[in-house]
């Protein structure tokens, strides 16, 4: 009896090693295992008609940058999040989790393979001509001549909003159309007054030396500024932005909406980076409308430390804070 009992234990043992044996060894392929991670994480960056410069939409696309995709999200360079996770989590947090890393990283170990097809996640349906939302309406920005050199400080241009009465905007995106040359583009509204002079492009120079740096200001000066006078006065918020990566500023998800009253005007607020080659910007604002009156109303606030001498509307071209009230 006791030989028969010790007999049935190492078999069992025996069996339960080859199981975790299999489970260890099992092989990572890109449609499995790698293709919704990406879906989740990394296409909307990494699409034709977006800020990355490769594709990754397929695994002809991927496949040659599998050393890279490992080394970019062990060292945590990729998904781009710079927020301290230290102080708190948010529910856009782009960072990947542990599991995910090693998933990636295992695929570029052992040959990143393809895999079966038929297990791919349906692919996602992307709006079309890069937008992340489907606008219901796109207002031209004015176009802006970058030069191949040279500093240009933050510019700011006036138009007028395409809204003839009082509208319910429930998502806002800017659509870039150079983004290897835009530093920031910044959104913001303000009231419209007689003195409004439309796309006149504003700023105010900075002194810089022969190097380009902003020469330093001594303790307890102003900092210099290069925004127009509508940030310098702080009288509006920014309420949209562009810079590398972010995501669209949708308000449905809260089942809010933003009022944009009749008579408002739109201030765009304009950063770009000469990269050597001259261009002609031509970026996009898009909106989706309420269809009827939402149930909340989407504030945007901006916040800024009284001692940094900036303007409230300064520290959000940053980061801005936004609550669904």
């Amino acid at each position: 009896m006791g030989k028969r009992t010790w007999s049935l234990t190492v078999g069992l043992l025996a069996f339960a090693a080859v199981g975790v044996g299999q489970s260890t060894t099992a092989s990572v392929t890109f449609y499995k295992d790698v293709l919704p991670i990406l879906q989740k994480n990394c296409q909307s960056c990494h699409r034709p008609d977006q800020i990355a410069p490769m594709s990754f939409l397929t695994y002809k696309d991927v496949r040659p940058w599998a050393k890279a995709m490992k080394g970019a999200v062990l060292s945590r360079k990729m998904p781009p999040w710079f927020a301290d996770p230290g102080h708190s989590r948010y529910k856009n947090d782009r960072t990947l989790a542990q599991t995910d890393i090693a998933t990636i990283a295992k695929w570029a170990d052992t040959g990143a393979m393809e895999g079966d097809a038929n297990d791919a996640p349906a692919a996602i349906q992307w709006p079309e001509k890069g937008w992340q939302i489907k606008p219901d309406v796109v207002v031209d920005m004015p176009e802006f001549k970058v030069p191949a050199k040279g500093i240009l400080e933050w510019t700011d241009i006036t138009i007028p909003s395409p809204f003839k009465k009082d509208t319910w905007i429930t998502s806002m995106e800017i659509l870039p159309d150079h983004p290897g040359a835009i530093h920031h583009i910044g959104v913001l509204f303000k009231p419209h007054t007689p003195d409004t002079v439309y796309y006149k492009p504003e700023w105010s120079d900075i002194p810089r030396d022969e190097s380009g740096s902003a020469y330093p200001h001594k303790k307890g000066e102003a900092v210099p500024f290069g925004g127009s006078r509508t940030q310098r006065s702080g009288t509006s918020t920014v309420e949209a932005s562009y810079v590398p990566g972010i995501s669209a500023f949708d308000y449905r998800i809260y089942g809010a909406g933003k009022l944009i009253p009749a008579g408002t005007d739109i201030v765009l607020s304009m950063h770009y980076t000469p990269n050597g080659t001259e261009i002609l910007d031509h970026s996009k604002l898009g909106f989706t409308l309420a269809k009827e009156e939402p149930q909340r109303r989407y504030m945007t606030l901006a916040i800024s430390s009284p001692s940094s001498m900036l303007p409230p509307s300064a520290m959000c071209r940053i980061c801005a804070t936004s609550s669904a009230c």
